[in-house]
C-alpha cells in the first residue's frame, strides 16, 4: 500500500513540476521573440526617420519628378501607420506589414534612380551621408529580421516540443509567424542603363 501511495505521490509531484519548468522556458522564449520583434520595429523606424531627411535633402537640391517624391512620402506614411505587436503576428498581419515595407522600399528605389540623374545631388555631402546611413539601416533591418526569425524558430520549437507542448496548450502559448521573402524576391532584379 505504501509503495502505491509513494508511486502516486511521485507521479503527482512530477505532473505538477513538469509544466512549471516548461512554463518558465516558454516565457523566456516568448520574451526573446518579443524583444527581437521590437528590434525589427526599431530598425524600420530608423529607416523611416532617415527617409524624411533624405526626402528633404533631395527636395532642397533637385527639382525633379514630384510624383516620385510624393510616392516616397506616401509609402513612408503607410509603412509607419501599420503597427504590429509581437502578440498580433498572424500570417495576415505579417503580410500587410511586409507589403507596406515593400512599397516603401520600391518608392526609395525609384527616388534613388531619379536622384542619380542629378549630378549636383550626388556630390552633396549630406545626400551621400544619408545614402550611407540608409544602406547601413537596410543591413540592420536584414539582421533584425534574421534574428527575429531565429527567435521565432526557437520559440515555436519550444511550443511544439514535448513536454513543453502540454504546458503551451494549457497556458495558450501559440506559434508565431516569421518573416518570409516578398513574392518575386527569388528573382534577381534587372539592371538597365
Amino acid at each position: 500500500m505504501k509503495k502505491k501511495l509513494y508511486s502516486m505521490l511521485l507521479i503527482a509531484v512530477t505532473v505538477m513540476l513538469l509544466p512549471s519548468c516548461s512554463y518558465n522556458s516558454l516565457v523566456s522564449y516568448d520574451e526573446a521573440s518579443k524583444k527581437a520583434w521590437a528590434d525589427v520595429e526599431a530598425a524600420y523606424q530608423r529607416r523611416s526617420d532617415l527617409v524624411g531627411n533624405l526626402v528633404e535633402t533631395v527636395k532642397g537640391e533637385a527639382k525633379f519628378e514630384k510624383e516620385t517624391l510624393t510616392a516616397v512620402v506616401e509609402a513612408r506614411s503607410k509603412a509607419t501607420s501599420i503597427q504590429l505587436k509581437a502578440d498580433d503576428i498572424t500570417p495576415e498581419n505579417m503580410a500587410k506589414f511586409q507589403e507596406a515595407q515593400a512599397q516603401l522600399s520600391g518608392a526609395l528605389s525609384r527616388l534613388l534612380a531619379v536622384a542619380e540623374s542629378y549630378p549636383d545631388l550626388k556630390t552633396n555631402a549630406q545626400f551621400g551621408e544619408l545614402m550611407n546611413e540608409l544602406e547601413r539601416t537596410e543591413n540592420r533591418i536584414n539582421i533584425a529580421r534574421r534574428d527575429f526569425n531565429q527567435s521565432v524558430q526557437d520559440y515555436n520549437t519550444q511550443v511544439r516540443s514535448f513536454p513543453s507542448n502540454i504546458t503551451a496548450m494549457l497556458f495558450k502559448f501559440k506559434q508565431r509567424e516569421s518573416f518570409k521573402a516578398d513574392p518575386g524576391a527569388e528573382k534577381a532584379p534587372k539592371v538597365q542603363f
